[in-house]
């Protein structure tokens, strides 16, 4: 438990700098536990601007929306080359565009940099590598996975149903801490390949695919 909560701390850390959590990554589990972190902070309505505040909501999945990049593998095709940079898109919340912004300034995962884009439902959304779907969004859920149907895009929800509705990742709210949902069918869709473990702190579910019954 005291190893949890140390892992917790360095990745509160990691969160607000924005920097690689080396130390946690030098273990065989680093990244397991990171995950793990994320799971059990709890997060406070709002940031009173000190450092040893508790981090919000938004702070804490701009965290897991960033260590996603490293826990999917996305089929050759979804690049076209190898300098080309892992896209992560958001629809209808600037502030979680902001935080992973902040989060990805700088990094590079398996050699490719990370850059985040603002978008609108009705754009093409297809060059994401990573989409998050705003719950300001809820009504055009259907849509925007329709408009995505066939590509290697890892989409992520915080809506009631997102995932049971065909994306891939939802975040879910209980208490004051955010965990996660998965659609392993809708990834498999997707032809994406989710780590283990994430499978091993997320709640499977089943569900539509987009645009139909899986």
């Amino acid at each position: 438990m005291a190893f949890l909560k140390r892992s917790s701390t360095e990745a509160e850390k990691s969160i607000r700098s924005g920097d690689r959590p080396n130390a946690l990554s030098r273990r065989g589990n680093g990244l397991l536990l990171i995950l793990l972190a994320l799971c059990s902070l709890p997060y406070t309505e709002a940031s009173a601007g000190a450092q040893s505040a508790p981090l919000t909501e938004y702070q804490i999945k701009a965290g897991f929306l960033f260590n996603f990049t490293k826990f999917v593998e996305w089929p050759a095709d979804a690049f076209p080359d190898s300098s080309v940079p892992i896209v992560l898109g958001v629809v209808g919340n600037n502030q979680v565009t902001n935080l992973v912004t902040e989060t990805a300034a700088g990094k590079t995962v398996n050699g490719r940099a990370v850059i985040v884009k603002q978008f609108k439902e009705d754009q093409d959304l297809r060059g994401c590598q990573i989409l998050f779907v705003s719950s300001s969004e809820e009504k055009h859920i259907a849509q925007i996975l329709e408009k995505i149907k066939g590509s290697s895009v890892l989409t992520v929800g915080e809506a009631n149903g997102f995932a049971q509705a065909g994306g891939v990742i939802n975040f879910l709210v209980e208490g004051n801490k955010v965990r996660l949902e998965l659609n392993l069918e809708a990834a498999a869709r997707a032809r994406l390949k989710i780590s283990a473990k994430v499978i091993a702190v997320a709640r499977l579910v089943k569900g539509e695919s987009a645009g139909g019954r899986s």
